[in-house]
């Protein structure tokens, strides 16, 4: 009977530390450093958390008060995944953002570097008609970023759409999508890193 009841301890002891590794994985991706440092993979953002569906009527993208902004919680949302992101040893990177003001925001509070605005990382949610378009210049864009520095990683903070539209991934706000692609900037698959919680 002691060696059945130490059997089972054995494999609830086992039983634990895989739940344990499987909620802690959301928060970790083993390598994330060295897969951006290959020139073969993008980190595509959706920005975070800005209370609201959409943005209001005539919203202006050079007047943020205009738009659909992050509140306190995507705020420190971003700060928190910023200190993520330096925890998995990314302290800096090639960071882009869509020129809406909550994308540009998330850029800046990840402190990883200048931030770029980039026009093909605008949302379609009003205009899907520009989607395969945007898609396209994306792809053109990465293309061009890692075959210039394939060394240092990209972090690209889009829209839901915009993720959806390259990787067929549905994402939440401050979640992150790491993208593998080929030469040409291409989709080739994708794993999917939920955002820390603040």
């Amino acid at each position: 009977m002691k060696s059945i009841s130490q059997s089972w301890q054995i494999r609830l002891s086992r039983l634990l530390l895989s739940c344990f590794l499987l909620s802690a994985s959301q928060f970790t991706h083993a390598g994330l450093k060295e897969d951006l440092e290959t020139g073969s993979y993008v980190l595509m953002m959706r920005h975070a958390d800005a209370p609201g569906y959409s943005d209001p009527d005539g919203y202006n993208l050079n007047d943020c008060s205009t738009q659909r902004n992050l509140g306190a919680t995507g705020k420190n949302q971003a700060k928190m995944i910023g200190q993520w992101l330096n925890s998995q040893g990314i302290e800096n990177a090639q960071v882009f953002s869509s020129p809406w003001c909550r994308c540009k925001d998330t850029a800046t509070l990840l402190n990883k570097g200048s931030v770029t605005v980039e026009p093909s990382l605008g949302s379609f949610f009003e205009n899907r008609g520009n989607r395969q378009e945007q898609t396209r210049l994306t792809q053109i864009k990465i293309a061009q970023l890692l075959k210039v520095s394939p060394r240092k990683p990209v972090i690209m903070v889009t829209h839901q759409v915009n993720i959806q539209a390259f990787a067929g991934q549905s994402v939440s706000s401050g979640s992150m999508v790491l993208v593998k692609v080929n030469a040409s900037g291409q989709y080739m698959s994708h794993q999917l890193i939920n955002h820390p919680h603040p």
